[in-house]
């Protein structure tokens, strides 16, 4: 998707208030909420359905540690279609559950004091719903007319952490490469009031960390 042309003097804007107000709070609790999105935009684009990999950003606010990542289903599964046989819904619903539990998945600094809030999965080929709709243990159903065929299927993932000191977080301990056997690699951007900070994890390298 095109960026549009409206966006780059924005996040100019936005930096330059963000440097004028840095001995204010507020403007650092905003950084991180308004630089993801635009460097996220930019990493999705890098890496575009790539088997094996996982792009993940992670921001942190005053109170939580939001994690949304965008991986091709066959990083999960092994297909990227929707199942067909009994033994690939067992899979299916495997999965769902591993990324429901997203607390065993992603082990969050302890001093940060967090606990897991609310997960939310997509991807149109599984049946499963969008932002207000919660990840069932059962995906449905594709509706009839949803891409059951496309062979590059993708599933979005939201994760949000609800923490009592979450700035003080500065790594968390990803499980992702034990729970997926298809999982090579993790993009990661962390934006946090410190700045962000770009990472790439695998099997041997697995901990995230940021900051000072």
């Amino acid at each position: 998707m095109a960026r549009p042309q409206t966006e780059a003097p924005l996040h100019s804007y936005l930096l330059t208030f963000m440097k004028n107000q840095n001995r204010t709070s507020a403007a650092r609790r905003l950084a991180p909420l308004v630089l993801l999105p635009l460097s996220s935009l930019a990493l999705a684009q890098q890496h575009a359905h790539t088997h094996g990999l996982l792009a993940l950003d992670v921001a942190v606010d005053a109170q939580s540690i939001t994690l949304t990542m965008e991986a091709p289903l066959d990083n999960f599964l092994g297909f990227e279609r929707a199942p067909r046989t009994d033994a690939e819904r067992k899979s299916v619903a495997a999965m769902v559950q591993q990324l429901n539990a997203a607390d065993k998945l992603f082990v969050t600094d302890p001093r940060a004091e967090c606990r897991l809030g609310k997960v939310t999965l997509a991807s149109g080929v599984l049946g499963l719903g969008g932002e207000d709709k919660p990840a069932a243990a059962t995906p449905e159903a594709p509706a009839k007319g949803a891409k059951a065929q496309d062979a590059h299927a993708d599933i979005d993932v939201s994760i949000v952490f609800n923490c009592a000191k979450a700035p003080l977080a500065r790594q968390i301990d990803v499980r992702m490469f034990d729970a997926f056997a298809h999982l090579r690699k993790i993009d990661a951007q962390v934006a946090t009031d410190q700045g962000q900070f770009k990472r790439t994890l695998n099997k041997a390298t697995p901990v995230l960390r940021w900051g000072r």
